[in-house]
């Protein structure tokens, strides 16, 4: 998981934020877009019941940088009440997150591709 901001502008529903959610094993991605980085435990809890719904499984393990929007005490405790694991990378070493980085850079890279072509 993990918060990208480079979005220069602001979305018509006024996000100027994103997160994006990859599972490890099938690589699937769930996008949400956020007002401020603060938005990030909340849609962790939707990517979590969206997840549980559609696999009837539960997350074991959750892997993200090292930033404050990961790191408060109601996002700890609702991973320790649901049995999630929490690793972090270490700080100005993005390469540990490396599956989600990556995905931030094709979703970008796309996005500018379609803007470029629209006109």
């Amino acid at each position: 998981m993990d918060v990208w901001s480079s979005l220069t502008t602001t979305s018509y529903g006024d996000a100027d934020y994103y997160i994006s959610f990859i599972d490890d094993f099938s690589r699937k991605v769930l996008v949400k877009f956020l007002k401020s980085k603060g938005e990030a435990f909340q849609a962790f809890k939707y990517f979590k019941a969206e997840v549980e719904n559609l696999t009837k499984c539960c997350i074991k393990v959750l892997q993200s940088d090292n930033d404050f929007e990961y790191k408060s005490k109601e996002f700890e405790l609702f991973c320790k009440q649901n049995g999630i694991s929490r690793y972090y990378t270490n700080p100005y070493d993005p390469q540990r997150n490396g599956v989600a980085e990556r995905m931030n850079c094709t979703l970008m890279e796309r996005a500018r591709s379609m803007l470029s072509n629209v006109g």
